[in-house]
């Protein structure tokens, strides 16, 4: 038949190619190189009849033989084994023919159409497990190329989890430091501003500044907001670093940049407000104690007025007092309402003034009188002063931010913005209120609630 020849060279053809990729050594790839040779050899002579059918078949079979040793013991021949075991059976079938043939030709000739049977049923299981190895082998490289692709991006990932984990432990401990940083900053505002609310006036602005303390705690509650939130988003990128979720800990990590940002700029403006507040104060300490309030703002109008006819000699406006005289005393810090009443009616003559003069300079006839009066009532358990002057009025637009710290609508140099935001604070210090009513061109009104405790007589 000669069939097994030629597989025998194909073998040896796959079994050679296959040693150079696996790096067989040298003297292996020798042999079968020379077995190769061999299997043509036999074909060619055999065939033709130079070389005895039987002994072709004998050199044949050895000849595989020795393939079936190499791929069933060597790990290096593996990739051939799947096509060794395919051609089998076509190899028995033809080894199995020549025999008989060589050694009984009309036997052979009688079952030779079972020979030719079997050889094509053999043939055709050579190619669908050929073809069928190739289809695995290729589903094997793949999921081979797939592993080694995983394996590649999970050491990637790992190296950036590494990178990302170092990095979100740095920020941490910048933000633990930070907000230790802020909350002894805070604490120092806070023993601060309850000094401010006692200290004397400013050497270099000429008003108390206790009202300051305000100011300081808008970029102080920024930044406990943002510390909580990146506090949570630590938490949060910790999280999506166990899933291997690498985008969404982009997005977060960019958030907590950005927080970090905003700490550190509201951090630095409480610091420039804190070092100008002590620069600027002195400590001192008021206790409370029983005041005539009726005689304290009777006090502090004369000191009003008498101090602005200091300043400016064409400065005149009438003051007037409605006072309750069964209002009791009660418990206040003297000095610090002092200060309010001193503000309050500081600005209720200083409106007076200002319609004064834009009336005086409009060239209008107007026969206008300055006048600031304060009352006192008693209400329940309470007393109520007002303070009122008739001067052009508090505009409908700024009406509400007149109590916001350094906000001010005279002209640079005649005020600081302290004055309300500061008896705002004195007054609720005191567990009161102050409100203010104003009607454009008629004047306005400025309404001090102070409780009466239960010690007051």
């Amino acid at each position: 038949m000669g069939l097994e020849n030629i597989v025998t060279i194909i073998l040896l053809y796959y079994l050679h190619k296959n040693a150079k990729a696996a790096n067989v050594s040298q003297e292996w790839r020798k042999y079968i190189w020379f077995g190769f040779l061999l299997a043509i050899f036999l074909l060619l002579f055999g065939s033709t009849g130079v070389i005895p059918s039987l002994l072709t078949s004998a050199l044949s079979i050895a000849l595989i033989g020795g393939v079936a040793y190499l791929v069933l013991n060597y790990d290096e021949f593996q990739n051939t084994k799947p096509l060794f075991i395919a051609v089998i059976p076509l190899i028995a079938v033809s080894v199995v023919g020549d025999l008989i043939e060589a050694i009984d030709k009309s036997f052979y000739k009688k079952v030779d159409m079972i020979f030719d049977v079997a050889s094509f049923f053999a043939f055709i299981w050579a190619i669908v497990m050929y073809f069928t190895y190739r289809k695995q082998r290729r589903i094997r490289e793949a999921e081979r190329l797939v592993a080694i692709e995983r394996e590649r991006e999970f050491e990637i990932t790992q190296k950036i989890k590494a990178q990302l984990e170092k990095d979100v432990e740095e920020r941490t401990v910048a933000l633990t430091r930070q907000k230790e940083e802020l909350e002894n900053t805070l604490a120092e505002l806070r023993a601060t501003q309850s000094q401010l609310i006692h200290a004397e006036k400013m050497a270099s602005l000429g008003e108390l500044t206790a009202g300051i303390a305000h100011e300081i705690q808008n970029p102080l509650n920024f930044v406990n907001n943002f510390a909580e939130v990146s506090s949570e988003l630590v938490e949060e990128m910790q999280q999506e670093l166990e899933k291997g979720d690498l985008e969404e800990v982009k997005y977060i990590f960019e958030d907590l940049k950005v927080n970090l940002e905003k700490i550190n700029h509201h951090g630095k403006r409480a610091d420039g407000i804190v070092k100008g507040m002590l620069q600027h104060s002195r400590n001192s300490q008021s206790q409370k104690e029983l005041t005539d309030i009726n005689a304290l703002a009777d006090e502090f109008l004369r000191l009003s007025y008498h101090g602005l006819r200091a300043k400016d000699k064409t400065f005149n406006a009438n003051f007037l007092t409605d006072l309750d005289p069964s209002l009791p005393k009660i418990e206040i810090v003297p000095q610090d309402i002092g200060r309010v009443f001193l503000n309050l009616i500081n600005n209720a003559f200083y409106a007076c003034n200002e319609k004064s003069k834009l009336l005086r300079n409009s060239g209008k006839n107007v026969d206008y009188k300055p006048e600031v009066t304060v009352s006192t009532q008693l209400g329940d358990n309470e007393l109520e002063i007002n303070i009122s002057d008739n001067g052009s009025g508090i505009p409908e637009s700024i009406r509400e931010k007149i109590f916001q710290p350094f906000f001010t609508t005279k002209p640079t140099g005649q005020g600081t913005g302290l004055g309300l935001s500061l008896s705002y604070d004195i007054v609720k210090a005191h567990g009161g209120a102050l409100e203010v009513e104003s009607e454009n061109e008629k004047g306005t009104i400025f309404k001090i609630r102070l409780p009466i405790s239960k010690k007051s007589p």
